[in-house]
C-alpha cells in the first residue's frame, strides 16, 4: 500500500462517515502531495479491495466508512443532518417481511432511513 493510499485509508477510519472532499481535506493537512483526484480513485480502490464500503447519505457525494466497522443502518436526520447508527436487528422485522412478502434481500450496508430525530420533532414511541 503507498503512503498515500495508507493516508486515505486512516481518514476514513479517523472520521467515521466522510464524503471524499471531507478525505481529502484530512489528507491534505498531512501531505500536499495528494490531490482530490487521488483521493477518490484510491477510494473506489479501497473499495474494490474490501477496506472500506459507500453509503449515501445525501443527495450529494457518497460517505465512506471502514469496512472493519460493524454492519449498520444510517438513520439521517432531515433536520440537523445527525447521522445515527443502529444494529440491523432493529431493523430485522421490516428485513424479514420483504424477504418473506417479495423475495427481496436488502442490502443493509446501503440502507438509509431519512426521518427526523428527537431534538428536531421526532418522537420516541
Amino acid at each position: 500500500m503507498t503512503p498515500q493510499r495508507q493516508l486515505v485509508l486512516e481518514a476514513v477510519t479517523a472520521l467515521g462517515h466522510a464524503t471524499p472532499e471531507d478525505v481529502f481535506g484530512w489528507v491534505r493537512q498531512r501531505s500536499a502531495a495528494v490531490n482530490i483526484s487521488t483521493v477518490y480513485r484510491t477510494l473506489e480502490l479501497l473499495e474494490e479491495v474490501g477496506l472500506v464500503n459507500h453509503a449515501h447519505l445525501t443527495h450529494g457525494a457518497p460517505t465512506y466508512h471502514a469496512a472493519a466497522a460493524p454492519e449498520h443502518v444510517h438513520l439521517i436526520c432531515r433536520g440537523c443532518g445527525d447521522v445515527i447508527e443502529v444494529e440491523p436487528a432493529e431493523v430485522a422485522p421490516m428485513l424479514d417481511s420483504l424477504r418473506h412478502t417479495h423475495g427481496f434481500v436488502a442490502d443493509v450496508g446501503h440502507l438509509t432511513v431519512f426521518g427526523s430525530c428527537a431534538r428536531c420533532g421526532g418522537s420516541a414511541s
